[in-house]
């Protein structure tokens, strides 16, 4: 096998590392990439070597390894990130919020289909704001589950959704819109949360 023939594991470990957007212990990314150990080891000192004076570094510590910003860029990041948070979160915030109180875990595939636009900037948007969660989703390890938080809860002033206003309505309603477009559903294999 030739250099050329060779996996670049460094470039597998930061594409991952980049799509999962979090911290990945060694044993999962090794599992990714599908190398060794002590190839991932070497993989993760040849891109941090790769990522010196770019915007973004390696983290590591004794069990995982994360990207961030690095520490030229993180005052300026940190600055725009306040920037956008000090904004209302907008007509596109408060809708993909209803739309998880009302059917609750979505996926962002659900969530732009009732939609009808890309809400990727809007979940960010909620999720650094503490209002949404993101979890993997148990039925699909290639998407995610937007949860709602206490913190939003707490916020709107109700112990649970079912004293959200209109709560029983609503959910009858979002019922019969998803029963009624049933084939997009099953077609992209997404399963009602109500």
């Amino acid at each position: 096998m030739t250099d050329k023939d060779q996996p670049n594991f460094s470039a597998r470990a930061e594409a991952f590392l980049f799509t999962e957007g979090g911290e990945i212990t060694y044993r999962k990314l090794a599992s990714l990439v599908d190398c060794k150990e002590e190839e991932l080891k070497i993989a993760l000192d040849e891109l941090s070597m790769r990522l010196q004076n770019s915007g973004i570094s390696l983290v590591r510590t004794d069990l995982a390894a994360c990207l961030a910003t690095s520490k030229e860029t993180s005052d300026v990041v940190k600055e725009a990130n306040r920037r956008e948070l000090d904004r209302d979160i907008g007509n596109a915030g408060l809708e993909v919020l209803a739309i998880i109180l009302y059917m609750g875990p979505s996926t962002r595939a659900r969530i732009d289909y009732i939609r009808g636009v890309n809400t990727s900037s809007t979940l960010r948007n909620l999720l650094a704001r503490g209002l949404l969660d993101r979890t993997e989703n148990p039925e699909d390890a290639r998407e995610y589950l937007y949860r709602l938080t206490t913190t939003l809860l707490a916020h709107l002033g109700a112990s649970n959704t079912r004293e959200l206003p209109d709560y029983a309505t609503i959910v009858r309603e979002l019922a019969a819109f998803e029963q009624k477009n049933q084939p997009f559903e099953e077609e992209n294999g997404i399963k009602s949360a109500i």
